[in-house]
């Protein structure tokens, strides 16, 4: 092996960590249908509280809920976006070099968060 080679993860830890990523991210695009469709949903069924004492509090905490299930939304396809940004990085057999250090991000640490670009070492430095 030349010294001038970067180091990288080999291409069976590269293909354990596309399918890792595969799964996150089906599960986050299940996760993603279920925070758009609570908040886009406006149909309740029939049950609203016809008592107008709690009407006010119901409309309230309605956009509460519907604000938070927007924001977890964001973040989960913030979350994917960087999932599949992982993935090209793996195509690219770029995936798991840190780009603050050069070095091998921890595969421990990949199995955990596999959309990370920063190791431990860097991510300290911040």
């Amino acid at each position: 092996m030349s010294t001038n080679k970067v180091e990288r993860y080999s291409d069976a830890d590269l293909a354990e960590f596309k399918d890792l990523i595969l799964g996150k991210i089906a599960k986050a695009n299940t996760q993603l249908e279920m925070y758009q469709s609570a908040y886009m949903n406006d149909s309740s069924n029939g049950t609203d509280d016809t008592s107008p004492t709690f009407k006010a509090f119901d409309e309230g905490s309605e956009v509460m809920s519907k604000e938070a299930n927007s924001q977890l939304a964001i973040r989960q396809e913030k979350f994917i976006r960087d999932l599949k940004n992982a993935l090209i990085r793996i195509e690219n057999k770029s995936y798991g070099i840190c780009r603050v250090t050069g070095k091998l991000i921890q595969k421990e640490r990949l199995l955990l968060v596999p959309h990370a670009t920063l190791s431990i070492e860097a991510k300290n430095l911040q």
